[in-house]
Order: C-alpha cells, then structure tokens, then sequence
C-alpha cells in the first residue's frame, strides 16, 4: 500500500543511504501503519532487502494470546511476527528480543515487573523510564551488534541504520513534542538515525490505514475478542503500563486480574503507588464495580506469568535497591511462606 505525500517525500532519499533499516513493532497498530510507510521508502529507495523489523518482548507484561469459543488469538509477540510478515519482510529478517540474566549459571527471563519489584520503584512519566531504553531499545540495539561487525568489513566508515517508531503526535504531549528525526547513535562503528514515519497520523487514519490494508490487529483493541469494534484497549503492548489512561487500566485490572493483584502487592510492599494519580488497588476496587468497562474476557496466565510471578514474590522478600523518592512509607518486606520460599 503506498501513500505518497510531501511530508515523507525525503524518507526516500533517507531509506537510500541506509545500511539497515529496523522498524520496530511491539504488536500494537501503531508500528505496521509506521512500517507500511517505511517500506514505501524503501521499495522506492530499491533497498526494500535492508529491510528488518524488531520485537522487544515484555514477557509476561505483554497481552497475551487468548482462546475464546475455541478460537485463539495471538499474543502481542505473535502478532509482531505476523505484522512483519504482512509488511513483506521474510521471516529471517524478523528478530525478538528479550531481557534475560544469569542465575545459576544459565540465562534465564529478567522481566520487567520482578526489576521494578527488585527497585521498588514505578517508571512514571518525568522520571527515569527504567520501562523503555535497557527494555527494548537496547536490546535491539545488541541485537544488531553482530550484523555490525560484519558489514562494517566491507564498509567503509560506519554503518548507517534506521530506527523506525511508531510513535505518533495525537498519543500524549511528550510525543508530540517528539522530534520526527534525530540521531541516537553516533560513533566510529554505527550511526543510528530515529525517524517517526507516523508522527503526523492520526488514531482515525491508522485504523484506515490498518482495515485497508488487511493488517491483523491485536484482540485488546476490541470490546471482546472477535469484535472488530475497537471498543477496547486504545493501546496495547505492556498491559500494566502506569502511563495508560483510566479506561484502559479499568480494563487492564478486569481483564488480567491475576497481573493486577501482582501489581498490587509490589505497590502494596515498597509502599510506592503504581500511579502518582490512583493506586492499584484503586484501580482494582473501580473495576469491580457495575459502572467499570466489560473486560470482555479474562485471561488464563501461562507458566510464564507464574515464573514471573515467583521472581516478584521473592525479589519482595528483600530490600528494595533504590531510595524512591515517591515512597509513602517504609513498606513491610514479604515473609509468607508461599511468598518467600527459600529467600529468608
């Protein structure tokens, strides 16, 4: 699909001088209509085969997959893989990453909710977004580290690549204060360039944009899996994001109670609200009243979720590793025996 305006009439021109071009997709709609925008640069650039996408997995924390009347719909993860696809990357060219550490001797899941358990500190908005650079562009950034160190034998000077986000103006002031281009990365191995491809669409269009092009999009959006009334979630990616709107964690606490009662308790134990507005367990008590959003479903967690959900219980049983300056109180360290299971 091709929509060629004035406003990207350089990101032709920008798509040519690039070595790689990565257009990273979280699962949500914004990163297709971004990357549909993208590979039109590309293919008119003639470099459509330097094309990669990027998924930086949250684990547990992304919406999950869901089967509901025996139908099941993807996770937020699959759904990045199935996007890229539709965008007319080959499937080798798609990368996941995740965080992991070592413990033990082996590497294992390091996931977003058991570090902000371990800190005892939320990623609010002003403050340092621990939820963002080490979480995903990072890692993306490792991942191409190898892709690096080879081209750069056949290149002269550094490699020049593309980050492409679907970040858009109409999502919150920050973005739009957001500049469309700037460079991140400057050095003798890598230039990388950030470009915002869908800055300028707005909600309306990206849905456009997505219909017409047949591109699938993520169950959360809708009031029930299978709607196609996109009457529910207004975004989607992390399920627990503190940045979210009121609706959207109404939902998120109907939907995932389990993820919601987790939230809760590292709230509850590093005496730290969730959100600098509302608690959790505000949050909690709203979604079960009769005015509350339909969730429309509630999700079954996965073995993952439960892994995660045994790394926050013992990361509690410890003291936090930062001093947060939203503490309300001194907080109680977890001791149950169910909680603290070998951490005494």
């Amino acid at each position: 699909m091709s929509h060629p305006t004035p406003l990207y009439a350089d990101l032709v021109a920008f798509a040519a001088t690039r070595h790689r071009i990565v257009i990273n997709l979280s699962g949500g709609k914004d990163g297709p209509v971004a990357g549909l925008i993208a590979m039109d640069a590309a293919r008119q650039a003639g470099v459509a085969d330097r094309v990669w996408t990027a998924h930086a997995s949250l684990g547990p924390m992304e919406w999950p997959a869901v089967t509901v009347d025996g139908v099941r719909w993807p996770s937020a993860s699959e759904l990045a893989a199935q996007h890229s696809q539709a965008l007319g990357v080959p499937p080798e060219r798609h990368i996941e990453v995740r965080r992991s550490r070592e413990v033990g001797g082996e590497r294992v899941p390091f996931d977003l909710l058991t570090f902000i358990a371990e800190r005892g500190d939320w990623p609010w908005l002003g403050r340092a977004r621990t939820c963002t650079g080490p979480w995903k562009t990072k890692m993306v950034y490792q991942a191409f580290t190898p892709q690096v160190r080879a081209l750069r034998k056949e290149t002269d000077g550094p490699l020049m690549f593309a980050n492409m986000l679907g970040m858009r103006a109409e999502e919150s002031p920050d973005r739009r204060n957001r500049e469309m281009w700037r460079r991140t990365t400057d050095n003798s191995a890598r230039v990388v360039d950030e470009r915002l491809p869908a800055h300028l669409v707005s909600t309306e269009e990206v849905w456009e944009r997505t219909i017409i092009a047949g591109l699938p999009y993520h169950w959360c959006y809708d009031s029930h899996p299978g709607a196609k009334d996109r009457r529910g979630s207004s975004r989607c990616s992390c399920s627990a994001c503190t940045l979210a709107n009121h609706r959207d964690l109404l939902l998120m606490a109907g939907r995932r109670p389990r993820l919601a009662e987790l939230c809760a308790l590292v709230e509850r134990v590093r005496q730290v609200p969730f959100n600098p507005n509302i608690t959790m367990a505000e949050l909690i008590a709203l979604s079960r009243r009769r005015n509350a959003p339909d969730p429309g479903v509630v999700v079954e967690e996965t073995e993952d979720f439960e892994r995660m959900e045994r790394d926050v219980h013992a990361a509690l049983c410890k003291p936090p590793t930062w001093d947060s300056k939203a503490r309300t109180g001194p907080g109680e360290l977890l001791h149950s025996a169910a909680g603290c299971d070998g951490c005494h």
